[in-house]
């Protein structure tokens, strides 16, 4: 499950709904964006793969469904499963990694030595997050709640932030990038713990940060000065090859708050409606919980 799913679900904000999605019901029924499984069938043009590949992915809107026993897609959109991971982890993978991935390289242009902040450091992209910007050699503070500090600091993070118990960051403190997941606080909170040349990611949050992230991205200056961005998300194979690479060398590895079974995919939701999921909250299709 992912806050994509959740947001479809609720249609939240109504926004979703005139964006193609559907103004009276959803224009696509079945939920879901990560798919792993084993190849059933393949078209007489695919090259990459045959029945019987183990395959993971992340589904656009556009051929979303992953929440069933079947799904199609398109070849370029898979890549072979980690050998490493049973199907639960590799389909707790695409989405969520894939936003931290492109939210820290290609919008954050994170380097070596930088000081990095996740915002939600606890979720979905959050543990990612913070496992990516580690293996980029960066100096990493993570925000979450109590009950997740030993976690996300287990995950690779130099500094935890109980957002519970103390302020987001000390005084004074700079960062030169930050990644927001969910972000709820004014941009402004943000801009002042961003260095001069810095970059400020957005991953998902309230309508209000997109709308403040977009009024200040209009400014942002070619020149320099700090940067406002809001992922975008592409399918990318060579993502996916890449998050692949890190999966099985041990340097990343998929929190899994727990599964669910297909036909408790209502309870799954509301599990991650009212409980802030660590990590990921996985469907399964083989009836087990």
């Amino acid at each position: 499950i992912n806050s994509r799913d959740w947001r479809l679900l609720r249609a939240s904000p109504f926004v979703v709904r005139l964006m193609g999605q559907g103004l009276l019901k959803p224009k696509n029924p079945i939920l879901g964006a990560d798919v792993a499984g084993v190849v059933e069938a393949a078209g007489r043009d695919v090259k990459q793969f045959q029945p019987g590949d183990e395959v993971y992915g992340y589904l656009s809107l556009e051929h979303g469904g992953a929440y069933a026993e079947y799904v199609c897609a398109a070849e370029e959109i898979l890549a072979p499963k980690p050998a490493n991971l049973i199907y639960e982890q590799a389909a707790a993978v695409p989405l969520a990694a894939l936003t931290a991935l492109q939210g820290l390289r290609d919008y954050g242009k994170i380097q070596a030595g930088q000081k990095v902040l996740i915002q939600g450091g606890s979720g979905g992209v959050g543990t990612f997050g913070v496992q990516l910007a580690k293996a980029f050699d960066t100096e990493v503070t993570a925000v979450c709640s109590t009950r997740n500090v030993e976690m996300v600091r287990s995950l690779g993070a130099d500094h935890v932030v109980d957002y519970k118990k103390e302020e987001i960051i000390p005084e004074g403190q700079i960062f030169d990038l930050i990644l927001a997941v969910n972000g709820y606080r004014p941009i402004s909170d943000y801009l002042r713990m961003l260095a001069t040349n810095g970059n400020y990611v957005v991953a998902g949050g309230t309508m209000r940060q997109h709308v403040q992230a977009m009024l200040r991205r209009r400014r942002n200056s070619p020149d320099g000065g700090q940067q406002a961005h809001i992922i975008d998300l592409q399918q990318s194979r060579e993502d996916l090859l890449f998050l692949t690479d890190l999966l099985e060398s041990g340097k990343l590895v998929a929190i899994i708050d727990d599964v669910y079974p297909l036909t408790e995919t209502a309870e799954a939701f509301r599990t991650y409606e009212n409980e802030h999921a660590r990590g990921k909250i996985v469907i399964t299709m083989n009836g087990d919980s």
